[in-house]
């Protein structure tokens, strides 16, 4: 995102994106700030945690998906230090999710179809460390998930690569600055939600089956 501008003129002038600005697109947001009994929570970095977050926002049974900075040593991390790539932390968000009503395995699903997992280190034009793919398991089962979701994109050879993807275990999530949080909602008009944001997201809802809130 710090090449946010470079990424609005390339994307104006070459029009590769192809979005044409929808003033009646709902964006995502969370449900209620408020935890409800039950709640699990999951942890993915996949480029852009903007992105991500309406992703898993726009998801049945995700009550919400929090900004921040998640694999890393720092354990003060913010915006600025992590864009560095210096801490070791990748833009992450922590998912807040009904397993009634939406299963892990669907999160993890939606986690590939929402990026490109073959990319090491970058996701559009994001690129450094701490844009990289980790699925950040809490258990067992959670990692077996995980690993046979892997599996399964890389039989079908729908990429000409490997996932790359890291599975790793969950440490620490350290929520990012509140003006991350709901960024593309506060702020729709912005040159990287316009031209690189919100496309992804509507590729997104295009190829994943759901389930979605509306």
């Amino acid at each position: 995102m710090k090449i946010f501008i470079s990424t609005f003129i390339a994307a104006t002038l070459f029009c590769s994106c192809g979005y044409t600005q929808n003033n009646s697109l709902k964006i995502p947001t969370a449900v209620s700030a408020q935890p409800v009994p039950g709640e699990a929570v999951a942890t993915f970095a996949e480029g852009c945690f903007w992105h991500a977050e309406i992703v898993f926002q726009s998801l049945a049974g995700v009550r919400d998906a929090v900004s921040g900075y998640s694999g890393g040593h720092d354990t003060h991390p913010d915006y600025e230090k992590v864009s560095t790539g210096n801490t070791g932390h990748a833009e992450s968000v922590n998912v807040y999710y009904d397993p009634k009503k939406i299963s892990y395995q669907q999160l993890v699903e939606a986690f590939f179809a929402s990026m490109d997992p073959t990319t090491l280190n970058r996701q559009d034009n994001d690129e450094g460390t701490q844009y990289r793919s980790i699925a950040f398991y809490r258990n067992d089962s959670e990692k077996k998930i995980i690993e046979n979701e892997i599996a399964k994109i890389n039989a079908s050879k729908k990429y000409g690569s490997k996932v790359v993807t890291q599975v790793v275990p969950f440490v620490h999530f350290y929520p990012a600055e509140d003006y991350h949080q709901e960024y593309i909602a506060h702020n729709p008009d912005n040159g990287y939600v316009q031209n690189v944001s919100i496309p992804d997201y509507l590729r997104f809802r295009k190829n994943f089956k759901g389930p979605y809130k509306n």
